[in-house]
């Protein structure tokens, strides 16, 4: 078996460092995909039927076509009609905050249409007006049912961060990809990458259960 880790001993700095460059923009992506998940859920359930339109078009656009395409149309589609370049960093954060809003936003929905109706009435019986409801009663409620929903979205989300490497975003497979043409050798670096891909899931699988378990035991 052709195997030799020692090769890409020189390179691991520099493929340790795409683990922060990586979460980084994961996190903004995920920050922007829950505030805009939640407006867009906060659209579905409304009486506006047109909210209601634009809510289920943009998640049928953003669910029916591949992430990878959304990129691609950002990255290079969308300076071709304007002029204007978007960087990687800035077409990474966009393409996977709007794609997983679509996703979070259902993900939300459920969660608020799976509190008891009892305690919407009971809110408006008592006079509180949506706002304050939704914000102190529904919502709060909505995590506790959603919480493995949405750790496995980002979940999902940081293991296709890799797609970004075809835009030449500096990642964690990007450097790979880079240690492996410079010393003719793909399988080692690539395995190395995917380890350290392993456990960044893993960490955020043992967070999402340990925020689980901690909101069960506030009940």
């Amino acid at each position: 078996m052709n195997l030799d880790f020692s090769q890409i001993v020189p390179y691991i700095p520099f493929m340790i460092e795409g683990i922060w460059v990586t979460l980084g923009f994961v996190f903004v992506s995920i920050l922007i995909g829950l505030i805009l998940g939640i407006i867009l859920a906060l659209f579905k359930i409304t009486k506006s039927k047109l909210l209601i339109g634009v809510a289920d078009v943009y998640t049928s656009i953003f669910r029916g076509t591949p992430l990878i395409l959304q990129l691609m149309i950002i990255y290079f589609a969308i300076p071709q009609l304007t002029g204007y370049d978007i960087g990687a960093f800035v077409s990474a954060i966009m393409a996977f905050g709007l794609n997983s809003a679509a996703y979070v936003s259902e993900i939300i929905r459920a969660g608020i249409m799976a509190v008891d109706r009892g305690q919407i009435e009971a809110a408006e019986a008592l006079g509180v007006s949506y706002r304050p409801m939704m914000q102190n009663i529904i919502l709060p409620q909505a995590v506790k049912n959603i919480l493995p929903a949405l750790m496995n979205e980002f979940i999902t989300l940081t293991k296709e961060s890799a797609i970004v490497s075809t835009i030449g975003y500096l990642d964690l497979m990007r450097r790979a990809q880079i240690v492996g043409a410079d010393i003719y050798r793909n399988f080692e670096p690539l395995l190395f990458v995917g380890a350290i891909y392993w456990v960044m899931v893993f960490v955020l699988t043992k967070l999402g259960k340990a925020a689980e378990r901690r909101l069960r035991q506030s009940d």
